[in-house]
């Protein structure tokens, strides 16, 4: 059986719009991830020359500290927050006002830490973990206190630190 010309036509004007839609939205999303600047703490916190997390100030204290090195001194810090996520993901972006926030509240007394382990997996592994976001906090001596996986809401982590004594 023989369909109508215009169907085919029809058909044909159909799957020629679905393709260039699905064509364009991707050569967005491609530019917007590649040409447009995300806001993460990648972005909040400043680089040095060597490329390293510049901090607010001498200390180092009140800042997000971006970075992909494993060997972190606890113990300088009541606790350190350690957030594993990555810049494109939404929970994670959710998270990054609230870690920003306790970083400047809470300076010299808890450090907060960001991974982001789309671009290097090492931290995923060493601290196991298996969902983004996930959030680990870790005491003084390098012990492992609270683990959370997903959004953890700021009242929600005060609330812990203080069931923990920390605050």
């Amino acid at each position: 059986m023989k369909k109508p010309k215009s169907c085919n036509s029809l058909l044909g004007l159909l799957f020629f719009a679905v393709v260039s839609t699905v064509f364009i939205v991707d050569q967005s999303c491609r530019s917007q991830s590649e040409g447009s600047e995300v806001k993460s703490p990648a972005n909040q916190t400043a680089k040095d020359e060597t490329g390293a997390p510049a901090n607010q100030n001498a200390n180092g204290e009140g800042r997000v500290l971006v970075t992909t090195d494993l060997n972190l001194d606890f113990s300088k810090h009541k606790v350190t927050f350690i957030e594993l996520g990555a810049d494109r993901c939404i929970p994670c972006k959710a998270m990054q006002p609230i870690m920003k926030e306790i970083a400047e509240e809470y300076a010299g007394k808890i450090q907060v830490v960001f991974y982001d382990v789309w671009k290097d997996p090492a931290p995923a592994r060493k601290y196991a973990i298996q969902l983004i976001p996930t959030q680990v906090f870790i005491d003084q001596g390098g012990k492992e206190i609270f683990r959370h996986v997903g959004y953890f809401p700021k009242e929600e982590i005060l609330d812990m630190l203080k069931e923990k004594g920390i605050l």
